[in-house]
């Protein structure tokens, strides 16, 4: 690992509680997995997978604060539900605190938690990364959506976006984000076409 991953890696520890930190090892090394697999710049995808939480363990006020004075547009299901603020945040920190300012790596940091139409293969690397790294436990049929990203990706994030809306769906204080709506109409339109070129043309 290059110094320059190694201080940014002793950063991040330092900005994080110990489970967030966890798990952001989790996501980091799968989504290096995830780029070896698929033909993407390894290195890249383990410094996003790093970066993807930094603004995480901001409090709440902190968080809406420090989108007031860097000018960071917020949804209104954002203002509502401030925890979903930390993608947005975390993708201006990285060029702010970390000196990181790839465009695709702080992509990859904003669309992490809803996904967005079009993504880039690091984003969708990331977006899977953050769902199925192996401190997860708690989302269901987590076993199956590993395999499938490991064997299409597209269908992965698909799945993933499915199973959020589904548990969001189901609970009272469920608030979903439009850009999550969007983004599996998005896929699942994606997949559709797929289907329909692969009848075409057997």
């Amino acid at each position: 690992m290059k110094e320059s991953t190694k201080a940014l890696k002793k950063k991040i520890k330092s900005r994080l509680d110990k489970e967030r930190y966890q798990h952001t090892l989790g996501v980091a090394y799968t989504a290096s997995c995830l780029a070896m697999r698929y033909g993407e710049d390894m290195e890249k995808a383990y410094i996003a997978g790093l970066l993807h939480d930094c603004a995480k363990c901001i409090p709440n006020e902190e968080k809406l604060k420090l989108c007031r004075k860097y000018d960071i547009e917020l949804s209104e299901t954002e203002k509502a539900v401030p925890s979903l603020i930390h993608a947005k945040l975390g993708a201006y920190l990285c060029g702010q605190e970390y000196g990181i300012t790839d465009p695709d790596i702080v992509g990859a940091v904003r669309t992490h938690t809803t996904g967005a139409p079009g993504m880039s293969l690091l984003q969708k690397i990331i977006f899977a990364a953050d769902y199925i790294e192996p401190n997860r436990d708690a989302a269901p049929n987590l076993e199956e959506v590993r395999s499938l990203c490991f064997s299409d990706l597209d269908a992965g994030v698909y799945r993933i976006l499915s199973d959020t809306l589904n548990y969001l769906n189901g609970r009272k204080d469920g608030a979903v984000d439009p850009a999550t709506r969007e983004t599996h109409d998005y896929y699942e339109e994606l997949l559709a076409g797929r289907g329909r070129d692969e009848s075409g043309a057997s």
